[in-house]
């Protein structure tokens, strides 16, 4: 199985400009995405797809591949789409890894390629959730599974709603999971994406996954343990720093 891993990096952020080339320890934040995933032994190749030319040139200066793509993407999805038609070889799937984790782990990277086999139309990670602070948090997306583990609706909602129970003894009584944004797409199926147009579910939520079920694609979900740490902020970036780094 060819497996491309494309981390999609835009230099344009409204919360934190530039963001892939800041500084953390002495590397920039995309070269530390490159050199964690890279060590993800089931990808057959990593590549940067990026909007700008400063990070393009970065990341090649570092030794990584990248490649140019347009500046008018709505979505990380769109811009892997690009960058796999931009890149030699034939793959089988496409593993989009968030431009922003600079500390992931390729163990999760590798549980998400081990599940993909020819059939499977896209999959995700989801992380059992053990704390009422994120169960409870409308900024972090809940998955349901059903029982083949496949994901039967995302919500920024804490779902499914557990009746005759005190909100503090869900936990409980239930599995929940939390979503974490790392996809995989076969490649056939990535480029029927970015023909659909935006979707109701995923304007209500916000939520661009909830157009792929809402047009009858299965998602795959992987469970793990690993847990994810993006950089949306500055405030982010100290708090990784500080968990990683000190």
């Amino acid at each position: 199985m060819q497996i491309l891993g494309i981390i999609p990096a835009r230099y344009a952020s409204t919360r934190f400009p530039a963001k892939a080339l800041v500084d953390i320890g002495g590397k920039s934040m995309i070269q530390r995405v490159y050199e964690q995933a890279s060590k993800a032994t089931n990808l057959s190749q990593v590549i940067v797809a990026t909007d700008d030319a400063r990070i393009l040139d970065h990341v090649l200066s570092f030794g990584g591949k990248a490649v140019m793509t347009s500046e008018n993407h709505q979505s990380g999805t769109d811009r892997c789409f690009e960058a796999l038609t931009k890149t030699e070889g034939h793959y089988d799937y496409v593993i989009n890894i968030q431009g922003d984790e600079p500390f992931i782990s390729p163990e999760p990277i590798d549980s998400l390629a081990d599940e993909l086999n020819g059939q499977i139309e896209l999959a995700t990670l989801v992380k059992i959730i053990d704390t009422e602070d994120i169960l409870f948090n409308v900024n972090v997306p809940k998955a349901v599974l059903n029982n083949r583990r496949e994901i039967l609706y995302f919500s920024r909602q804490t779902i499914p709603y557990i009746r005759n129970q005190e909100a503090d003894q869900w936990l409980k009584n239930h599995t929940f999971y939390k979503h974490i944004g790392i996809y995989a797409y076969r490649s056939d199926v990535l480029a029927a994406l970015t023909e659909l147009p935006v979707s109701s579910l995923e304007k209500a939520e916000a939520l661009e996954q909830l157009r792929w079920l809402e047009n009858g694609y299965s998602i795959k979900a992987v469970i793990t343990s690993d847990d994810s740490h993006g950089v949306d902020t500055p405030d982010d970036l100290d708090k990784v720093t500080r968990k990683f780094l000190s």
